[in-house]
C-alpha cells in the first residue's frame, strides 16, 4: 500500500499509525518550490508551526495549484524521500515544522506534526 492509501486507510480508521509512518518515510514527496527570490520549499504557518507542503503525485499538486488560484504557472518542485524531509530537512529549520500532506485533498490530506516519533527529538516540540 502507498502513502496516499495508508492516509485514506487512517482516515477512515482502519490504519495503523506505525505503517503510515513507514510509508511516509519510503515515499518519493513533491514538495513546490517558492516563486521568486525567496528560495527554500513552499510551506505555510498554522497554529505557530511552519508547514512544508508535500504531495504525493502531479495530480495533487496540481490541485493545490487550482485551489491557489496558480493552475495557469509552471511549478517547480523537488522530488525527495519523507525520510529525507523529516531526517534532514526539518532539524536545519528554526522554527517548528512539519509536514502537511495533500493539503489541497480535503479527504486525502494528512499532518505530520514536530513530535516525538516523528521528527527527530531535537526538533520536536514535546521532546523533555
Amino acid at each position: 500500500m502507498g502513502l496516499a492509501e495508508e492516509i485514506t486507510a487512517m482516515r477512515g480508521g482502519s490504519g495503523h499509525s506505525g505503517r503510515l509512518l513507514g510509508e511516509f518515510r519510503r515515499a518519493v514527496l513533491l514538495v513546490p518550490l517558492p516563486d521568486g527570490a525567496e528560495g527554500g520549499l513552499m510551506s505555510g504557518r498554522q497554529g505557530g508551526v511552519r508547514w512544508i507542503y508535500a504531495f504525493t503525485d502531479e495530480a495533487a499538486l496540481a490541485r493545490f495549484a487550482q485551489v491557489r488560484g496558480a493552475a495557469h504557472r509552471e511549478w517547480e518542485f523537488l522530488a525527495i524521500l519523507g525520510a529525507r524531509l523529516l531526517d534532514e530537512v526539518i532539524p536545519e529549520t528554526e522554527d517548528p515544522t512539519g509536514v502537511a500532506v495533500d493539503v489541497a485533498d480535503e479527504d486525502g490530506s494528512m499532518l505530520f506534526p514536530p513530535v516525538v516519533g516523528i521528527v527527530p527529538d531535537a526538533s520536536a516540540v514535546d521532546a523533555a
